[in-house]
């Protein structure tokens, strides 16, 4: 019976696989899959699901690679600095983390080592023109600010509320200024997009600073 239940599904593919897997972790989080549950969303037993991914930790993997084509998508355009190219794919990056928050704990903590996500770390590398370590030091700070501030702007806990709504009856007298802030509503992309430029413009003044100063 075994034997019956590993065969392969007809019209189940691997890319299948991993997109029912994409949309459950969305709808329910990463804590809430499992094989056995994937299997009863495209209704199989668990063990067929072994022939399209060897283990958990493989289409955890595929999960995290999922957000990876959109970024190796963005060609660098003609006389295009790095700094510029690495905008945008931080912002790539974060569209992508918004569109599948589910994603998000596992982008924060397994590395992505496919050869897209390699490739477009080489390509960064490459238009960066600095030595690879520091060009990697700030492919690392751009990319864990992307996280962090996603992870903020759509990882909450469910059932908790926004920074406005938790602000919603603030004494204005007290506090006038966080009020007037607060008085327009979220505004993520623009915190983003703000937080962004000035990254890149203080990591490439910081290395600048410290070529003058060798």
């Amino acid at each position: 019976m075994s034997d019956r239940r590993a065969r392969p599904r007809a019209g189940l593919t691997r890319e299948r696989v991993v997109d029912a897997a994409l949309a459950f972790v969305d709808e329910h989080g990463i804590a809430a899959l499992s094989m056995r549950k994937l299997g009863t969303e495209l209704g199989v037993e668990a063990m067929t699901l072994y022939h399209y991914v060897p283990n958990k930790e493989a289409l955890l993997d595929a999960l995290i690679d999922r957000l990876v084509p959109a970024l190796a998508a963005i060609e660098p355009e003609p006389g295009e600095s790095g700094q510029r190219w690495l905008g945008r794919v931080a912002r790539a990056y974060r569209e992508q983390l918004l569109a599948h928050p589910g994603v998000l704990p596992l982008a924060a903590t397994r590395p992505a080592v496919s050869p897209e996500s390699l490739r477009v770390a080489e390509t960064a590398l490459r238009l960066l023109e600095l030595p690879p370590a520091r060009g990697l030091d700030m492919v690392n700070a751009v990319m864990t600010f992307v996280l962090g501030h996603t992870l903020a702007e759509a990882g909450r806990t469910p059932g908790t509320r926004s920074d406005v709504d938790s602000l919603a009856h603030l004494d204005e007298e007290r506090f006038p200024l966080l009020a007037q802030a607060l008085r327009d509503g979220p505004r993520h992309g623009e915190r983003f997009a703000f937080a962004l430029r000035a990254l890149l413009a203080g990591l490439f003044a910081t290395h600048s600073r410290s070529e003058a100063s060798e």
